[in-house]
């Protein structure tokens, strides 16, 4: 691991820091101290995605934000360098878990909290999953297991969240229509994340749109959304029939206005042992749009779970 000390996104109290893999190169920053907490940001952001809550959790945990495989300043396999690029694995949540594992063994940390945003819940979940020793508890803002979410992919869902359907598309179809106009791409899907305005900051947004107007960031996106409609479901069935379930604390937060049954807490009783959540009233960038009422649900959770031996 090489350690920069560059200005970090995060604030002065974090750090930069780069983990060299065999075929992905993961950018995190890391700061505070205390018991480790890996927070795993989603689509279309980076780990920036924290800036609200980042410094706050930092003065109780040692906070790991990484940016996941392909995604903001972390590298991950393209097709013009590696022939294999494409293998549905090289971008399958159980590979991302592993990039996630090895960052935070590198850091010296062996069993630590997850919290997950979007797609890094569902990172996190399949960390916790494969990895149950080194999980000591994990909390999911927005998420329920892939297989539940393409389960109940009825009309309204496709209407919602579309590009579930459109970034599964093989070739490039979608790098073809993505590269026509990223920003506005971009801007328009935060909007519609989003109940408050201004609930993405001004920084934050340029660091999103610094990101997103590069051809293998969203090509990573979008390998990691081929994944989700392919791999990771095999991955999430093959647990079902298996029947293993998480077996660390599990707290969900969701959207108050996503009214629906079962709730996404009744969901995670199916694959956890040990689940708690509850609403907040926001959009889909909880951690933004809301990182007060954030706050107030996971810290009291982490401080009781995070710190478990």
């Amino acid at each position: 691991m090489t350690l920069r000390m560059n200005p970090a996104f995060l604030g002065p109290a974090f750090r930069i820091q780069h983990l060299q893999l065999a075929d992905a190169r993961i950018h995190a920053e890391v700061g505070g101290e205390g018991p480790p907490l890996l927070l795993l940001h989603g689509y279309p952001q980076t780990h920036a995605a924290w800036h609200r809550v980042a410094p706050e959790l930092a003065r109780h945990f040692t906070v790991v934000a990484p940016d996941l495989r392909g995604y903001g300043d972390s590298t991950g396999p393209q097709p013009g360098d590696d022939p294999d690029a494409d293998a549905p694995h090289r971008y399958s949540k159980r590979t991302m878990a592993v990039d996630m594992l090895a960052l935070m063994h590198s850091l010296g940390s062996e069993r630590f909290a997850v919290l997950g945003h979007d797609r890094g819940g569902r990172v996190g979940y399949r960390l916790c999953m494969d990895h149950p020793r080194a999980a000591a508890c994990f909390v999911s803002l927005t998420v329920i297991p892939t297989e539940e979410m393409w389960k109940r992919a009825d009309m309204a869902f496709g209407m919602n969240a579309w590009h579930w359907f459109l970034f599964a598309q093989p070739d490039d179809l979608p790098e073809r229509l993505l590269r026509a106009d990223p920003d506005y791409f971009l801007d328009r899907t935060l909007k519609h994340m989003v109940q408050r305005e201004g609930a993405v900051t001004p920084a934050a947004l340029a660091e999103y749109r610094r990101a997103f107007r590069q051809e293998r960031v969203r090509h990573a996106m979008l390998q990691d959304y081929r994944a989700g409609a392919g791999i990771d479901l095999a991955h999430d069935r093959d647990d079902l029939v298996a029947g293993r379930r998480l077996a660390c604390p599990v707290q969900v937060l969701w959207n108050e206005s996503r009214r629906a049954s079962p709730t996404p807490l009744e969901i995670w009783r199916d694959w956890a042992t040990q689940v708690e959540g509850t609403t907040i009233d926001c959009g889909h960038l909880m951690a933004e749009e809301a990182p007060d009422e954030v706050l107030a649900q996971v810290l009291p959770f982490l401080l009781r779970h995070g710190a478990a031996p």
